[in-house]
C-alpha cells in the first residue's frame, strides 16, 4: 500500500473519529497465488458501510464491509479467507486463480498499540506492527528493537522481534506473514517514511514528473537557482528549495532518497552530480543519453573529483525503462515506472507470457555501474 493511500485512509479516519463514527480497518495478511493486491493492503469501513481504499478489483469489498461492520459491533476481530478462483462465488464469470486472507479489526482509540501504529503510519515512522494470526497480543517494533505492546511465550517475542528489525532494514520493507519456530503465524505489518524524490532542475519537464511522484506518495524536492521556476503553481505539493550549485552543501537529502540531476545545464548537472553520488542516497539518476552523463564523469575526474566502484553502482544513466516515451509526461511515466521497479525489485520487464504470481520479483533491478539501464 503507498503513502498516498495511506494518506488518504488516515484522513478518512481521522474526519470519521471527529463526527464520532466507528471504524474498521481491514488489512490483507495473507496471498497464496495471483491476487490483485499484496499483504498490507488496507481498507477503512465506517459504522455506516462506507468504505475507504480498496483489497482488490472489487470483488471482495462488499463483503469484507458485512464483516467490518459485525467486528465494528461486536469489537472482536476476525479473519476471512476468500477463495478468488471460486467465480460462482463472487459472480465475475472470471476467476483470479488465487485466495486471500483478511483481517478486520476495530479502531479502538483506548488501545495503546493500536493509538501508536497509527500515530507510526500518519508520521510516515518506520514501524512494524507484528499481531498472531492464532492467539492474542501484539507488539510494535522500531528499527532499534524498541517494543511496545505484549506477545508470549518469550521465545515469540524475541523470534517476533528479531524478525521485524530484519524487515526493517530492507531498502523496501513490506508487510509480510512468516511462521514462527513453533508454527504461530505473524503477520508483520509495515509503516515506512513516504518515499523520497530529489529533482535537481525545475524545468518544463520536471513538472509532470514532481505531479506523479507526489500523486504516488512521494515526497517530492525541487532544487534550482531560478527562484522564479519554483512555485506552488509549477510544483504543488512539493518542497522548493532556491539553492545555486555553490550552495548544495545546505541541503542533505533524506535518507533512502532517489535523486535525480535533470537540469539540461552542463555545469550545474557536474556540480550537482557530485552532490548527489557523495550523498550516499541509493538511487542517483541522470537525465540523458549514456554519452552525456559519462561526460560529466569525465569533467568531474579531470578536477580531481573520482568515485569509487560502490559509488559509481548506484548511477542509473539513461534513467527510465524503455517505453519509446518522447513527450514530458510520457518521459516522467518511464522514470517513476523505473523507481517503482527499481524500489521493490522487479526488472521491469513485460508481464505478457509470464506463467506465475505477478507480484513475486525474479530478479531485482539493479544494475552494474553506469550504463546499464536502456534508453527510455
Amino acid at each position: 500500500m503507498n503513502a498516498a493511500e495511506t494518506r488518504t485512509l488516515l484522513d478518512a479516519l481521522n474526519a470519521a473519529t471527529a463526527r464520532g463514527q466507528r471504524a474498521a480497518i481491514a488489512t490483507v495478511v495473507g496471498v497464496q497465488g495471483s491476487a490483485y493486491r499484496r499483504e498490507g493492503t488496507r481498507m477503512l469501513v465506517l459504522d455506516d458501510g462506507a468504505q475507504v481504499c480498496m483489497l482488490s478489483g472489487g470483488c471482495l469489498e462488499a463483503e469484507v464491509v458485512e464483516v467490518a461492520l459485525e467486528v465494528i459491533r461486536s469489537g472482536t476481530p476476525a479473519i476471512t479467507h476468500y477463495d478468488l478462483s471460486e467465480d460462482a462465488t463472487w459472480g465475475l464469470g472470471i476467476g483470479c486463480g488465487g485466495s486471500v486472507d483478511v483481517r478486520v479489526e476495530r479502531v479502538d482509540g483506548d488501545d495503546p498499540v493500536m493509538g501508536a501504529w497509527l500515530r507510526a503510519l500518519e508520521k510516515g515512522e518506520l514501524a512494524a506492527l507484528v499481531v498472531p494470526l492464532k492467539g492474542e497480543g501484539r507488539l510494535l517494533i522500531k528499527p532499534d528493537g524498541e517494543a511496545m505492546g505484549d506477545l508470549s511465550p518469550a521465545p515469540l517475542r524475541d523470534f517476533a522481534v528479531q524478525a521485524a528489525r530484519e524487515r526493517l532494514n530492507q531498502l523496501e520493507p513490506r508487510a509480510v506473514t512468516l511462521a514462527a519456530p513453533d508454527g504461530m503465524p505473524l503477520f508483520i505489518d509495515i509503516s515506512t517514511p513516504p518515499p523520497v524524490l530529489v529533482l535537481y532542475g525545475a524545468g518544463h519537464d520536471a513538472m509532470p514528473l514532481a505531479r506523479g511522484a507526489h500523486d504516488l506518495g512521494y515526497e517530492v524536492h525541487v532544487i534550482d537557482p531560478r527562484g522564479a521556476y519554483l512555485t506552488p503553481g509549477r510544483f504543488p505539493g512539493a518542497i522548493l528549495h532556491d539553492l545555486a550549485p555553490e550552495e548544495l552543501g545546505q541541503f542533505t537529502p533524506p535518507a533512502r532518497a532517489s535523486l535525480l540531476i535533470m537540469n539540461h545545464h552542463l555545469d550545474r548537472d557536474r556540480i550537482c552530480l557530485q552532490h548527489a553520488l557523495n550523498s550516499g542516497a541509493p538511487y542517483v539518476g541522470v537525465l540523458g543519453p549514456l554519452s552525456r552523463a559519462q561526460g560529466l564523469l569525465d569533467e568531474l575526474e579531470a578536477e580531481g573529483v573520482t568515485f569509487s566502484d560502490a559509488e559509481l553502482a548506484r548511477l542509473r544513466a539513461p534513467v527510465g525503462l524503455r517505453l519509446g516515451a518522447e513527450a514530458p509526461e510520457e518521459v516522467a511515466m518511464s522514470i517513476l515506472a523505473e523507481l517503482m521497479a527499481w524500489r521493490r525489485g522487479y526488472d521491469g520487464g513485460f508481464l505478457s507470457g509470464h506463467d506465475g504470481r505477478i507480484h513475486y520479483a525474479h530478479t531485482h533491478a539493479a544494475s552494474p555501474a553506469l550504463g546499464a539501464s536502456p534508453e527510455q
